[in-house]
């Protein structure tokens, strides 16, 4: 596996896990009918933030990640990342080193700290390779996600140094 900066060219191979991931409605806070267009837009990053792709030996996308400055003014030291794995290839270990990429991309970047302003509670396999990263949970918003199945259910922030 290779992780690499995305190229337009590459929204092709994400765009169907993209979708399928949103539109399913119990990981990210998009809304769940984003269309292609849209999507695009919010995914793929322009420079300082930057967007990557995991790749195989083919050049097939096995994930993505973006990487931001989460706050401006005197919070611009604070980082974000999200992160997107085709569901064919998760356990893996694509979301792992795809966070470990972000991490190393902060870091070098001149971050102080990393932050994840939305982490659903129930979306447990990210929860727990979060955490065993380093990250920990600052605090949750009750209720702060409506979960197609589950209802209402809270919303991680979850935090670490770099």
């Amino acid at each position: 596996m290779k992780i690499r900066e995305a190229t337009a060219e590459d929204w092709a191979g994400i765009w169907p896990f993209f979708h399928e991931i949103v539109a399913a409605g119990d990981s990210f806070t998009y809304p769940t009918d984003l269309d292609e267009e849209r999507g695009r837009d919010w995914w793929i990053l322009p420079a300082p933030d930057q967007t990557v792709v995991a790749v195989d030996d083919s050049g097939a996308v096995l994930g993505t990640a973006k990487m931001n400055r989460n706050h401006m003014g005197n919070a611009s030291h604070v980082a974000s990342a999200s992160y997107m794995v085709d569901p064919a290839h998760s356990g893996r270990g694509v979301g792992r080193a795809l966070c470990e990429y972000t991490l190393e991309w902060a870091r070098e970047a001149g971050y102080r700290t990393m932050q994840f302003n939305a982490v659903v509670e129930t979306n447990v396999r990210a929860v727990e390779l979060y955490k065993s990263l380093g990250f920990q949970v600052t605090g949750t918003l009750p209720e702060g996600f409506r979960h197609p199945v589950k209802g209402y259910v809270g919303l991680h922030i979850m935090h670490r140094p770099l």
